[in-house]
């Protein structure tokens, strides 16, 4: 960040030589005083918006070792490596086990023969 060379106070102080045909001194000083309260709102804002950026930087380390942390910590997820072929077996496995009974009892060929009297 650049380097500011005039502070609020030496604005305030600042003297000018007078001449025949000078500036009209009220008015040069009503014009520093206006400089002088916006230089001071800027120095004010900077300064918080150093401290925020510094607490937002902070969080963040923060937050990436919590991160670090929960991802040494945390087993790979089972469902991570899962297929579409890997539910349909599952699936199939589980309509066995629940409706095996039925399945295997059920035929599902019709009789077509007639019977003959």
């Amino acid at each position: 960040m650049a380097e500011k060379n005039l502070t609020a106070k030496d604005i305030f102080k600042k003297e000018f030589n007078k001449a025949m045909r000078g500036y009209n001194v009220a008015e040069v000083d009503e014009y520093l005083d206006s400089i002088i309260r916006d230089y001071d709102s800027y120095q004010k804002d900077v300064a918080y918006l150093k401290n925020e950026n510094e607490r937002l930087v902070s969080k963040v380390d923060d937050l990436t070792k919590q991160l670090a942390l929960t991802k040494k910590n945390v087993p790979a997820s089972p469902g991570s490596g899962v297929t579409n072929f890997d539910i349909l077996k599952r699936l199939s496995n589980l309509e066995k086990h629940v409706f095996g009974s039925r399945i295997n009892n059920t035929d599902n060929t019709t009789n077509f023969t007639q019977s003959t009297k």
